[in-house]
């Protein structure tokens, strides 16, 4: 009977272990938004071709698809933007901010200017 609770917490740990989230290497240190919360979008743009991510600091995207962009990556990560992709229906896909190249896109609609520059966090490239 221990042998089993045992085995049964052990069990629980692991997966409680595998939910959790990591600390992944930041792209930048810092980036441009539009606030200093990064809460608003900057401009709208299509993506141009399909981009599968190496990793979870990334977002998926297929082409055609309309992805709005909430920050600018600065410096070393200056060919990489975050944003989150808009389906057809909102539904479709869980709302995900996440980062991916700028080359796969075209801006389309420029909302709001990008003239506030934000120290990048930990958090920004946290993954769950």
């Amino acid at each position: 009977m221990a042998f089993r609770l045992f085995f049964a917490l052990s069990v629980m740990l692991f997966l409680a272990a595998g939910e959790a989230g990591k600390q992944m290497p930041k792209l930048s240190n810092k980036k441009l938004c539009a606030d200093s919360e990064c809460s608003h979008p900057i401009l709208m743009a299509r993506a141009l071709q399909d981009y599968y991510p190496g990793d979870c600091r990334f977002i998926p995207i297929r082409q055609g698809q309309l992805v709005y962009v909430y920050a600018m990556l600065k410096d070393r990560g200056n060919l990489f933007w975050a944003g989150s992709v808009q389906n057809t229906y909102y539904g479709d896909q869980e709302a995900r901010i996440g980062h991916f190249p700028s080359s796969v896109v075209e801006e389309t609609h420029a909302l709001m200017p990008a003239t506030t520059e934000v120290k990048t966090t930990n958090w920004d490239f946290y993954c769950n």
